[in-house]
């Protein structure tokens, strides 16, 4: 019972301690290196780029070894703040990681665990410029699109690359299933916190992600963009090759949240508090799909507050709210399988496909042969293959609990094409180094 005690008292001296107000981007900015400094040994802030108007988009890295990927530690995301105007995913985020720090400091096993076993990275706000439009109306006269967009008034979440087309063409083509090419020039098509998390997206080689919005309470899995757009207001569902595992992480956020999942939020009704993207609107250009469609990673969008930009007298019972739907969210990055691909000489295998028999989407191994593939629970038949190489399979069970470790190594073949491997890839994911509705 002292027990029990302790640990509640910890936590409400945690939720107690969370400064809940709205964050301008010097507070924010204060918030993050405040936690920097409260855990140094397990935190990191990196800039990945600037806005329009030259405002940092900082991220706070939450790792045992900050700065460093360590080979079969996953990489997760969340990305808050993309529409300027939609201001509490900005807030649950810097809550988040003043949570993250003080569980830590106070020995949680479930938070310390999930930091040794997890490379975590957060980005509070990816339109800094689109947040102080709006922040100087504040709540009591936010329009509906004040500040939605960048400093350009560009929406963010229309300014990716349109990959979706070219998925739906190989589709009927038999071509490519991830890694798709990005166009021509695409670096000028977009706007500068676009291209920074871009770059971001290839640099790191990150599994699961999510990202933050407004406007409506439900988690949206991809995709966004309908197959077909000639039933003008009609909405089509568009599922991907991996629907089932979005379905699960979507119902994870609703369940763990506090009223997701009962459905009727906003005036709108959700079952289970999940939707298809298309299914509820078509969004083209739209960062959830690009994610999927460019890199490894799985991303879905988390509609959290009917207001876009509530007042901070209910910024507390959000945060109660999100809390525990956050924190699962971040573990389902530990499902499925992972493991390393070698050489005959047990050399890394970096860009290596694995592809699951029956779900036409392969991930690829990372610049230390690691991979990550998130999978329900049941029976694969998986296939490791790279140019130069005699591909590998192997048939394994999944369960429910922790991510199964399975290696590949696989063999040279002397006939093929070995130099191949020695070019950078177009597929390596990395670089050296309402049609205004919520979404």
């Amino acid at each position: 019972m002292l027990r029990w005690t302790l640990a509640g008292a910890l936590l409400l001296c945690a939720v107690q301690a969370v400064d809940f107000r709205h964050h301008r981007y010097e507070d924010l900015v204060r918030a993050l290196f405040n936690v920097q400094n409260e855990c140094p040994y397990v935190t990191r802030i990196y800039s990945i780029g600037r806005s329009v108007e030259g405002r940092h988009l900082y991220v706070l890295e939450f790792s045992d070894n900050p700065g460093i990927h360590e080979p079969l530690e996953p990489e997760f995301k969340y990305v808050g703040n993309m529409h300027g105007n939609e201001v509490l995913g900005r807030e649950l985020l810097i809550q988040l990681a003043q949570f993250l720090c003080e569980e830590y400091r106070a020995g949680s096993q479930r938070i310390s665990r999930l930091i040794h076993d997890t490379r975590i990275h957060i980005l509070p706000s990816m339109n800094p410029d689109g947040y102080e439009v709006a922040a100087r109306q504040g709540p009591e006269f936010n329009g509906y699109l004040t500040g939605r967009g960048n400093s350009r008034e560009v929406d963010l979440n229309r300014n990716f690359p349109d990959l979706n087309a070219l998925m739906y063409y190989y589709e009927k083509t038999s071509g490519a299933n991830h890694h798709l090419p990005l166009p021509d020039n695409w670096e000028e098509q977009v706007e500068p916190e676009t291209l920074a998390v871009i770059k971001w997206m290839q640099n790191y080689n990150f599994v699961l992600s999510a990202n933050l919005h407004g406007g409506a309470v439900v988690a949206n899995y991809p995709f966004d963009k309908s197959r077909d757009l000639r039933m003008k207001g009609k909405t089509t569902y568009s599922s991907t090759p991996d629907d089932k595992i979005f379905k699960k992480l979507a119902k994870t956020y609703s369940y763990g949240h506090s009223w997701m999942h009962k459905g009727w939020n906003c005036g709108d009704y959700f079952e289970e508090g999940i939707t298809n993207g298309a299914n509820w609107y078509s969004l083209s250009k739209g960062m959830q799909d690009f994610n999927y469609l460019h890199t490894n990673c799985f991303e879905i969008t988390l509609e959290l507050s009917c207001n876009k930009f509530p007042p901070a007298s209910v910024l507390q019972k959000e945060w109660l709210g999100n809390r525990e739907a956050l924190v699962s969210y971040l573990e389902q990055i530990h499902h499925g399988i992972k493991g390393m691909v070698y050489d005959d000489n047990n050399n890394p295998i970096s860009n290596a496909e694995i592809s699951v028999s029956g779900i036409q989407h392969d991930i690829t191994s990372g610049a230390d042969g690691d991979y990550f593939r998130l999978l329900l629970p049941g029976t694969y038949t998986v296939t490791a293959s790279r140019q130069g190489y005699v591909p590998s399979t192997i048939t394994v069970t999944v369960g429910p609990a922790e991510a199964i470790q399975l290696h590949f190594y696989l063999k040279s073949a002397p006939n093929l094409n070995k130099n191949l491997h020695s070019k950078k890839d177009h597929h390596s994911g990395r670089t050296p180094l309402r049609s205004l509705g919520p979404r």
